[in-house]
């Protein structure tokens, strides 16, 4: 079985137009490939088009405000990456005047940009053959090779990176890399996969073993914590509320309302909201979802209720309510304010 010409032939015939396939410009190649870390396609789309537009060169993303970053990335989660965006571009404008590195090696120097993103580029941009190994990668390797190595151990990657550096088009490397991927996310999928019509069926060590749903296979199952968080939205008679910032975790330097968290689900008195702020007149507190909301992460589930706390003129002191919406927040809070009346 010839892997590669099958596997070009068949992107050949079935690749989507995106528009970041039509060029090889490496600023564009790289948020493109950053974004679709974090969602599929049909959601990393919008996204990919909004900071095109916000920021159309090296130089405008390195320039603007972390909180315009931000406030873009919102609902992508991971906001590490969207920090890393920002720095990386700093650091490709100092130091190397706005031009990406060329090379593999030079590339992993960056700051956030991995083994994956680093041969995306270079192979993509640079036609430097090396194989990119993402989640859709180890799911058609491991079916068609039938490798049953963990891909969550390090065992596991080198073997799929081996696997795949001996597959890979040294003549076009990022068009092989780019129907690799291709492949798994519109063919060999996670949940029914079009087996009937695969180039591969014959030769396919899952199909022929009736193991297509057991690969790949991964070892560790992620310990997930339970938190229970009570935010506090202040509504004052002169239309301002607050906001905090968050200094560290997966949602450093987002906002957030004042937050009381707790050890279990439980209400929250009016006595715990007067020490929180002691320099407000609290009119009244009242629970605005009844039934929690589970805010699902990929380490822990939150279990969120917002206390909406009336009180008396915030005068010198809070925001705006109308200027709510400018600031960078969690995706949860941000439902939130789209659905409160303030």
């Amino acid at each position: 079985m010839n892997f590669t010409s099958k596997l070009l032939f068949w992107y050949q015939q079935n690749k989507r137009e995106l528009p970041w396939r039509n060029t090889q410009d490496p600023y564009v190649v790289w948020l493109s490939e950053v974004i679709l870390q974090q969602t599929r396609v049909n959601q990393g789309l919008a996204y990919f088009e909004a900071f095109v537009k916000t920021f159309p060169t090296v130089f405008d993303l390195a320039a603007a405000e972390e909180e315009t970053v931000l406030k873009l990335w919102q609902g992508l989660g991971y906001y590490s990456r969207a920090r890393n965006l920002h720095h990386t571009a700093q650091a490709v404008v100092e130091n190397f005047n706005g031009k990406f590195p060329e090379s593999y090696q030079q590339l992993l120097k960056l700051k956030g940009v991995g083994d994956y993103t680093a041969s995306a580029i270079a192979s993509i941009c640079f036609n430097e053959p090396q194989p990119v190994v993402d989640g859709n990668v180890y799911r058609v390797l491991s079916r068609v090779f039938g490798i049953e190595t963990p891909i969550d151990t390090t065992t596991g990657q080198k073997a799929f990176k081996t696997q795949a550096k001996k597959l890979i088009d040294e003549s076009q490397p990022g068009e092989f890399n780019q129907a690799l991927m291709e492949f798994g996310a519109t063919h060999c999928t996670p949940q029914k996969p079009a087996c009937e019509s695969c180039p591969f069926q014959s030769n396919c060590v899952a199909f022929q073993l009736q193991k297509v749903d057991r690969l790949p296979i991964k070892n560790g199952k992620t310990k997930i914590q339970t938190r229970y968080f009570n935010y506090l939205v202040v509504v004052s008679s002169d239309e301002k509320t607050l906001l905090e910032k968050r200094t560290e975790g997966i949602w450093k330097n987002l906002y957030q309302f004042p937050l009381i968290e707790k050890e279990t689900l439980t209400h929250i008195q009016k006595k715990e909201v007067m020490e929180c702020f002691p320099n407000l007149e609290i009119d009244s507190l009242v629970l605005y979802n009844e039934n929690p909301i589970i805010h699902k992460l990929s380490h822990r589930h939150l279990h969120i209720q917002f206390w909406v706390v009336y009180t008396a003129p915030l005068n010198g002191e809070g925001i705006a309510v109308d200027w709510l919406k400018k600031f960078p927040v969690p995706v949860v809070i941000h439902n939130f304010i789209e659905s409160f009346s303030f």
